[in-house]
């Protein structure tokens, strides 16, 4: 069984992993800490935990196996899936053992639900389009592209939902 919960203080290596690995690159990708580092990435994993800033960490049998995030920036700092400067931009991975059990389409229903708590209209997220599995999920999920972003479709998601 897979449990969606809050990432914790003591995993936010396992988050920088994932935000690692979430970054599409098929052939030849840098190791974790020149890419993470790099300029034009940075800004994702830079400063971790400022406001705004949201992760779900999915856990089966004790053990993370993927997490799902969101950060916002601004018109001054894009990411690659901004959209506006209130509309989270969100990454998502999963471990390469876990990927098909459900764990990220589990993940992305719990952090919809958690933007829509947390007061958010919309979600935005960047993805490769050679990147099939990720865009035909984010399509089953709401997601629509919107625009591009370099070689990257940018989708966003516009129904929140909020249990208040």
């Amino acid at each position: 069984m897979i449990e969606i919960r809050s990432l914790e203080r003591s995993e936010i290596d396992f988050l920088f992993d994932m935000i690692y690995e979430s970054i599409h690159i098929p052939e030849d990708k840098p190791p974790k800490e020149v890419l993470l580092n790099s300029p034009h990435l940075k800004k994702y994993s830079e400063d971790w935990g400022r406001d705004g800033d949201r992760a779900l960490v999915a856990v089966r049998n004790e053990q993370p196996i993927g997490a799902v995030w969101y950060r916002l920036f601004t018109e001054e700092n894009k990411g690659y899936g901004y959209v506006d400067d209130h509309t989270p931009e969100l990454g998502i991975s999963v471990i390469k053992e876990a990927r098909g059990t459900g764990a990220g389409k589990a993940l992305m229903r719990a952090i919809v639900e958690q933007a829509g708590a947390d007061g958010y209209d919309a979600l935005s997220l960047s993805v490769d389009p050679v990147n099939t599995e990720a865009v035909n999920l984010y399509k089953q999920l709401g997601f629509y592209p919107c625009g591009s972003s370099g070689t990257s479709i940018t989708m966003i998601y516009t129904r929140m939902i909020s249990k208040d």
